[in-house]
């Protein structure tokens, strides 16, 4: 029986996990179930599978955490210290899916166990992904990428090497409004973003979608990741959502991932790593298809995708703090304080005046200075909001 914990069990990817590890449960033992404020279905997950201990990252929780759980044998706990704690509990398998920089120290503890981890949490590897990858190395751990795209590209490469490797293409929906007039998105509303055409996600990355932070994120993620030269690193724009990624090799051959848009088939290819096991996904049908289309990325819609370009050109802590400004932009855009378009500008601020002032690159990269540029950048993003 093998033993898996659920880092952002009551989000999106969560759920999707429970789902697949719910129709086989007598293959599983669950360790640590861990949300947000949603205690209510944290619970009810964690006593209908079972879970050693369920976590909520909001102290102030703790109590109604325990009242839900009372006379289940699922423990309660709460707040930061726990989650870590969590993450340290023996498990074969662990879940990232913590949303944001939060989900960055119980990925890094969840490696120093030396397990598995199968990581949704892009901002891990965007804010810190030497770190990451070394420490998965020094203790022997392995990492599955669950973004569609990185498990995508991750299937594309079995079996090749990647000095053969010429181009990654990371595919994207555009969001809600693609196909919006350019001078409207200054009208764009939280509500009108957090409306995707293809996908069912939470909020916060489904406007993410829509301004293509998350599409800059994915290709941060994957230079990260995969060890591939930015410059190779491209996105295209389609419309479907079929073809999550493509790899293009120095013989002229491309390797697609066709499928349908499903989360659970990304996290079940890691659940189930290294083999292939039946999942409840769609079968495609592509003469009822029939048509696939492409378009540009057009930077001036999504300039985000620029603000990725120049974050990977100049490295090290960069990516942190994009990260931290994206996160702070959005937050103000979902309360109403700045336009959408004003998102972009905001972070693209941000990394132009912090990597002036700081060492961003050569630093050597440790859990408390990511967590230090995070800081920094966050306040200067609240500067520029309150500028507006």
């Amino acid at each position: 029986m093998r033993r898996v914990s659920i880092f952002g069990a009551t989000g999106s990817i969560g759920q999707n996990t429970i789902d697949l590890i719910a129709r086989d449960k007598d293959a599983y033992q669950v360790v640590a179930l861990t949300g947000g404020k949603n205690i209510h279905r944290l619970a009810k997950d964690a006593i209908r599978l079972g879970a050693e201990v369920a976590v909520t990252a909001d102290e102030s929780l703790l109590t109604p955490l325990r009242d839900l759980l009372a006379g289940s044998g699922v423990e309660a706990a709460a707040g930061r210290a726990a989650l870590i704690e969590a993450a340290t509990r023996p498990a074969d398998w662990v879940m990232s899916a913590i949303v944001g920089a939060a989900g960055l120290a119980p990925g890094l503890t969840a490696l120093e166990q030396g397990g598995t981890l199968a990581l949704a949490n892009k901002e891990s590897l965007v804010t810190a992904g030497r770190l990451i990858m070394n420490t998965a190395e020094q203790n022997g751990a392995t990492i599955l990428p669950v973004d569609s795209e990185h498990s995508a590209v991750f299937q594309a490469l079995v079996g090749e090497a990647i000095d053969a490797v010429e181009r990654v293409i990371i595919t994207a929906s555009g969001g809600a409004f693609r196909d919006w007039p350019l001078e409207k998105l200054v009208e764009a509303t939280p509500e009108q973003a957090a409306t995707h055409p293809n996908w069912d996600m939470g909020q916060r990355i489904t406007i993410d979608s829509a301004s293509m932070f998350n599409k800059a994120l994915e290709l941060i993620e994957t230079r990260e990741f995969f060890g591939i030269d930015p410059k190779k690193i491209e996105t295209i724009v389609h419309p479907e959502s079929l073809i999550h990624a493509l790899v293009g090799f120095n013989d002229g051959a491309m390797m697609a991932h066709v499928g349908a848009p499903d989360m659970r088939h990304a996290i079940g290819y890691a659940l189930h790593w290294p083999e292939r096991r039946e999942l409840p996904v769609a079968r495609l049908d592509l003469a009822t298809i029939g048509t696939l289309n492409f378009r540009p990325a057009d930077t001036a819609r999504y300039p985000a995708l620029d603000i990725a370009a120049n974050v990977m050109e100049i490295g090290g802590l960069a990516g942190a703090a994009f990260n931290a400004a994206k996160e702070q932009a959005l937050d103000a855009f979902i309360a109403r304080e700045i336009g959408f378009t004003q998102m972009a500008e905001i972070v693209g601020r941000v990394i132009d005046k912090l990597s002036s002032r700081e060492g961003l690159q050569n630093v050597e990269m440790t859990l408390d200075i990511v967590e230090e540029v995070d800081r920094a950048a966050r306040r200067m993003a609240v500067a520029e909001i309150n500028n507006i």
